[in-house]
């Protein structure tokens, strides 16, 4: 990947022509300035926040989508492929292939719901619990060090920016639970 150096001066005049020239008006940040610093701080965040377990995974031939899937299906025992679609926003198609790969390789077991047959529940195996209980400590490692410094109440004020990200246009059965614990601790 090439570098790309622009002084202070350009990448801020490219930044306002781009601005201009494809965001509406009523959605312009407030003052007209563009958050690059949070921008980027979210983008190298991400990448080192993924990265950690995406190394661990790539040892099992598993990417990001297998970790996600792994994820909401080990702290959600029990959740419906349906819910899952929504939880990932993603295809039925996609879903299939990493959720097949799982299952050949004993990371999770689907059953069916008992109340109505056509119902796919997902539990994960011992297996699985271990592999995403593993991924899980590397990244809460992660985030204990970014947090060693913070007082409680900056903690707090971090769980509320992030929650603020999200979208919540549209009914999350599993955002909705998530949102339900985290005010049931406060």
């Amino acid at each position: 990947m090439a570098d790309i150096n622009f002084s202070s001066a350009e990448a801020s005049a490219m930044a306002s022509a781009d601005s201009r020239a494809t965001e509406p008006r009523d959605t312009a940040p407030r003052g007209g300035e563009l958050r690059w610093d949070i921008i980027e701080l979210l983008f190298f965040a991400y990448r080192d926040f993924v990265g950690d377990a995406d190394q661990e995974l790539e040892a099992f031939g598993f990417g990001r989508a297998h970790h996600r899937v792994m994820h909401f299906v080990t702290r959600y025992p029990g959740l419906k492929v349906a819910d899952l679609l929504d939880v990932l926003r993603i295809t039925k198609q996609s879903l299939g292939r990493v959720l097949k790969q799982l299952l050949d390789e004993g990371y999770i077991v689907q059953k069916t719901g008992s109340n109505d047959r056509r119902q796919r529940l997902l539990f994960a195996t011992p297996k699985g619990e271990a592999l995403v209980t593993k991924l899980a400590t590397l990244q809460t490692t992660r985030i204990e060090r970014a947090l060693a410094g913070i007082d409680p109440s900056g903690t707090e004020t971090v769980r509320r920016f992030l929650r603020a990200m999200i979208d919540h246009d549209e009914p999350d059965k599993v955002l909705e639970t998530i949102f339900k614990n985290a005010s049931a601790k406060e």
